[in-house]
């Protein structure tokens, strides 16, 4: 059979079988070299083991890929299969056979080397009685490179046998050089908006970002900036609507975990089974519903920083469960058995005083001392006087921005601000504005704008039909006077909710226990029937 394949092409039998033992070699080689390009579009780092490949399989030695340079246009060494080759060489258009390519790509082939006094050897490689192969490596029509190599014996009559395998090679190369381009392009355009991101992110929650000139402010700020730079639990103390949240915004966006997550969850928003699933997550199965497994907000913040808004309102059972979190930096999900270790930061925050919690039993003691390595203490808005102007400004531009028109205020409206002792801090400024400015057709805010509501006027509650019910709701006078007073259990939940306020001082521990709810719970019912809570 192989004779008359011979004899049909004109060729003797050797020739035959050296042949078809070439292209037996250069298939094996090909599908080498396509194994080595699949691994990684890293081009740069996958030309010089293609090289390799090329010598130990395919019989072609001293490899060499040159790339485009795209500012200066000439072909700049890249890879060299010999370990010893000289670094640093270009090729012009029309230098050398290298250069020949540049000039007019194409491939050039000498059947030995010493034959071609055009040929200059700069790398030092190339040896004189050998052939030499060197064909483009394109990207569509556009030249990236040449790829050039010596057959390892001197010319058997098989050069332009050789010569198809160099091409397909380098054109396999051509779309590693695309891929890798592709990718790269991309890569940077993602780092470039990342980076822009974070420059914005970092802007509008650093501590610029957050109002405030006044030397209590300042002292805020001032231990802030310092424990941004370590892993410190922070746990930041003051009133509702002070602007707890601002400062744990700065503190990560200011510190070495800025790069990743900051994870927010509020203690006081969630039942106790859901605050577990929430916080540490959940395996399939682990209860009706959990039809997946979902990762936790400890392991969302894994390498970054967990806010915990409203600590104080954890239940003690749910306490040991985080205390040992926050001691041992391990937890398992809800229906698992698992242990998942976190690299987390943890800044908590609360309205609530702490160490009376501790004295009643309400709020563990370790636990405390765990959360409380570095206070920060936020001043009240009526704390802080001097700084109301400059905050209202702020608000007026944010609010401003969300109704899509310009907003001025008027210095009598800022000195009638002043004045005001906001018992609802900041976030009673910002809805005071926010009314003033649904008031303004023309977009400015005079001091007639300006109204504090009283918690008393608030619409009186719809009667029931019940006439039992509709004798047992609170009058102002008669709320004060004990727990005696109403009976709750025949009110609606939200009058129910706001008597209990009402005869405990509005104390929600106090509250809570008329009730027979824990202090989370009534800090939950509050939210969620929108009531207004009393400061003394």
């Amino acid at each position: 059979m192989q004779k008359d394949l011979a004899h049909m092409h004109g060729t003797s039998d050797t020739t035959y079988c050296r042949t078809h033992g070439l292209h037996l070699l250069q298939m094996g080689a090909l599908y080498a070299v396509s194994q080595v390009l699949s691994r990684s579009l890293d081009y740069r780092e996958t030309l010089r083991e293609v090289l390799r490949v090329l010598a130990e399989e395919a019989g072609l030695i001293h490899g060499m890929v040159s790339v485009v340079d795209p500012e200066s246009g000439s072909l700049v060494l890249h890879s060299v299969n010999d370990p010893d080759a000289v670094p640093e060489v270009r090729y012009q258009a029309g230098e050398g056979m290298i250069g020949l390519l540049l000039e007019k790509p194409r491939t050039v082939t000498l059947k030995r080397v010493a034959d071609e006094p055009r040929f200059l050897n700069r790398v030092g490689i190339y040896e004189q009685h050998l052939p030499f192969i060197a064909v483009p490596i394109r990207v569509g029509n556009t030249l990236r490179g040449v790829l050039a190599v010596q057959p390892e014996a001197p010319d058997d009559g098989l050069l332009e046998d050789r010569v198809p395998f160099v091409e397909m090679v380098g054109n396999l190369m051509g779309q590693s050089v695309r891929l890798s381009m592709e990718v790269a392009q991309e890569k940077s355009s993602l780092v470039e908006e990342r980076d822009s991101l974070r420059r914005t992110v970092r802007h509008q929650f650093g501590f610029d970002s957050v109002v405030g000139r006044s030397a209590a402010m300042r002292r805020v700020f001032d231990q802030a900036r310092l424990v941004a730079k370590w892993n410190t639990t922070v746990l930041i103390r003051g009133e509702t609507g002070t602007g707890k949240e601002l400062i744990a915004n700065a503190i990560h966006y200011n510190s070495p975990r800025s790069r990743n997550a900051l994870v927010k969850l509020n203690c006081a928003a969630l039942p106790e089974n859901l605050l577990e699933s929430e916080l540490f997550g959940h395996e399939r199965g682990a209860f009706t519903g959990a039809v997946e497994s979902r990762k936790g907000r400890f392991e969302q913040a894994h390498g970054g920083t967990l806010f915990l808004d409203e600590i104080g309102e954890v239940s003690p059972a749910f306490q040991a469960k985080l205390l040992r979190v926050l001691q041992e930096g391990e937890f398992e999900r809800v229906g698992g058995g698992r242990t998942i270790k976190v690299d987390v930061r943890i800044i908590a925050a609360t309205h609530r005083d702490l160490e009376a919690a501790v004295d009643m039993g309400d709020f563990r003691e370790d636990l405390f001392y765990r959360l409380n390595v570095m206070p920060i203490f936020l001043p009240a808005l009526r704390e802080r006087i001097e700084d109301v102007p400059e905050i209202a400004r702020h608000l007026i531009a944010k609010i401003g921005g969300a109704q899509a028109r310009k907003l001025v205020i008027s210095d009598a409206a800022l000195r009638r601000l002043a004045q005001h002792d906001w018992p609802g801090n900041v976030r009673e400024l910002e809805n005071c504005l926010e009314r003033a400015a649904i008031l303004s057709e023309e977009g400015r805010i005079d001091v007639d704008l300006i109204r504090f509501p009283s918690m008393r006027e608030r619409p009186a509650p719809r009667p029931s039909p019940s006439p039992r019910t509709e004798a047992a709701v609170p009058t102002p006078a008669a709320s004060m006077a004990g727990p005696s007073t109403v009976d709750l259990d025949d009110l609606p939940e939200r009058e129910r909710v706001i008597a209990a306020l009402e005869q405990a001082g509005w104390v929600q521990a106090k509250a809570a226990r008329l009730l027979g709810m824990t202090p989370r719970q009534i800090a939950y019912r509050i939210q969620t029937l929108d009531i207004e809570v009393k400061q003394f």
